[in-house]
């Protein structure tokens, strides 16, 4: 559902510091202080007058729970700044988007890399363009669990399954030598109800992405089993990946690869302006506790995206969900039918990375 936009960003910064930029596109004044930032980083804006070059200029994102993502939102005056005159945030019921960007009702966005192979291995018309940024997930676990393998025959708490907790967990529990579907009691549940079950001592562990681990740390609930920011091998991987909808990318190169440079501008500054970001996350709506969005604004890489390779982490979580039984193709399949790093080997030539 497209949310009006007085009604989802109740705090939207351009109703109170709204100014024009000399080139005629209209950025708040959030948006001109993030295109001022990220020029530092050297990644060229193309000339505001320069619309016509693009086949679309609408262009569908989508809001889904969690602000680890939120490179798609700092992102939306940088799209304008590209040249994109529409720039329309759908909300979406949870963490998952493939579905919808499946379907075409969104047109690119970031998820984990797990579901997305998931439906690429379905055969759904699924694109991934670029790795984002490394480690939001943390596993919490109950006085019983200390490792991943203690997870077997535990309670785990996720939002729903082939979401991208259970996914990822599904991941880390192959890796290690379980089978996720027996030896793991899976429990969906409302994140506010997982966490309370584990702060009860009910569950045996709980997967969690930003808020949720800075508010269980806040909290002294659990303890930290696995945080994919810093532990290996996980923190050698993309978490978040930049996806688009297959026909869309087709049919809208410019437009795919303007939407690209915009998210990468976006992920540099939330890795070298991390209290801006949290303070516009914040007055934009998409989260109310600005300590942990600064938090974890600090935490996460955001600048992998210049350093890794996002084939490498197609080839990992592949050889995971092949072995968790999650799909069927082999990660030479997945990367051919799923993945086009066209744009992003552009980008990277043109800024020498």
């Amino acid at each position: 559902m497209l949310m009006d936009r007085a009604t989802r960003l109740p705090g939207r910064l351009s109703r109170r510091r709204f100014v024009q930029a000399a080139a005629g596109v209209g950025l708040s004044a959030a948006g001109l202080a993030l295109v001022s930032a990220c020029g530092s980083q050297g990644l060229p804006a193309l000339p505001f007058n320069s619309v016509s070059a693009l086949e679309t200029t609408t262009i569908r994102i989508p809001i889904n729970a969690g602000i680890c993502v939120a490179p798609q939102y700092v992102a939306e005056d940088l799209l304008r700044a590209e040249g994109f005159t529409d720039v329309q945030y759908i909300q979406m019921p949870g963490s998952l988007i493939t579905g919808a960007m499946a379907a075409g009702e969104i047109d690119i966005g970031m998820q984990f890399s797990g579901p997305l192979m998931i439906r690429i291995d379905a055969g759904d018309p699924i694109v991934a363009l670029a790795g984002v940024h490394v480690g939001c997930f943390e596993l919490f676990g109950s006085d019983q669990v200390r490792a991943i393998l203690d997870l077997k025959g535990k309670d785990v708490a996720i939002n729903q399954i082939g979401g991208p907790e259970h996914v990822f967990l599904a991941s880390m529990a192959a890796y290690v030598g379980l089978n996720p579907t027996q030896d793991i009691n899976w429990m969906t549940l409302p994140a506010a109800e997982g966490k309370q079950l584990l702060a009860q001592g009910k569950i045996g562990a709980y997967l969690g992405f930003p808020p949720d681990p800075q508010e269980l740390r806040a909290s002294k609930v659990g303890h930290s089993v696995v945080n994919s920011a810093v532990d290996k091998p996980w923190s050698q991987y993309f978490c978040c990946m930049l996806a688009a909808n297959q026909q869309f990318v087709q049919q809208h190169p410019v437009a795919t690869k303007r939407g690209l440079r915009a998210v990468l501008k976006a992920a540099d500054i939330c890795a070298s302006d991390p209290a801006q970001v949290a303070q516009l996350l914040t007055d934009k709506g998409y989260t109310t506790q600005y300590d942990f969005a600064l938090q974890l604004m600090k935490e996460l890489p955001y600048d992998k995206w210049r350093e890794y390779d996002p084939e490498d982490t197609i080839r990992f979580y592949a050889l995971r969900l092949h072995e968790a039984g999650m799909i069927k193709q082999n990660p030479d399949v997945i990367i051919q039918k799923g993945t086009n790093w066209r744009f992003l080997n552009e980008l990277k030539q043109e800024l020498k990375v």
